[in-house]
């Protein structure tokens, strides 16, 4: 009898969970779309706001979309840049409306090499019944800092 009542009760907390991962990791494939689409709108689509980013010691707070211009896109392809990848993600801890996701992604040239390389965790919420992301957290571990100067404050 206990066996089956630990069954019906922690069935449904480990779809939750699954569930909440699932579309924790559906927003960061869109985000990265976005991105490298370098499109505005669909990445901006991807956050709640406000919406927080820490990075190079400090923290920066969009209180709502279009408070970024498309030339940040610019700006970062004069470093090299042309795209971005997810190297890994990892969903380290789930809630029903909450995913934190610590990820590694690299910034790459045209020609594939590599530009860049970052860890960050994202903290993905469901908000009014959408999933998004709430805030960020980046550090970076390799820069091509010889051939290249240094990215804007961007990630991704």
């Amino acid at each position: 009898l206990v066996a089956l009542l630990l069954l019906l009760f922690a069935a449904p907390l480990r779809a939750e969970e699954e569930t909440s991962e699932a579309a924790a990791l559906r927003v960061l494939d869109e985000f990265m779309t976005a991105f490298n689409g370098r499109d505005l709108e669909a990445w901006e689509a991807t956050y709640h706001f406000p919406h927080f980013r820490m990075a190079d010691g400090r923290l920066t707070v969009l209180e709502a979309a279009g408070q970024r211009s498309e030339a940040l896109f610019d700006a970062l392809a004069a470093t090299g840049w042309h795209h971005s990848a997810w190297l890994s993600r990892e969903v380290v801890q789930t809630g029903e409306d909450k995913a934190h996701v610590a990820v590694e992604f690299a910034r790459y040239r045209a020609d594939g090499s590599e530009l860049a390389r970052y860890q960050s965790l994202y903290v993905v919420t469901r908000e009014n019944g959408r999933w998004g992301i709430r805030g960020r957290s980046s550090s970076s571990i390799y820069s091509d800092s010889k051939t290249t100067p240094k990215p804007p404050a961007v990630t991704a």
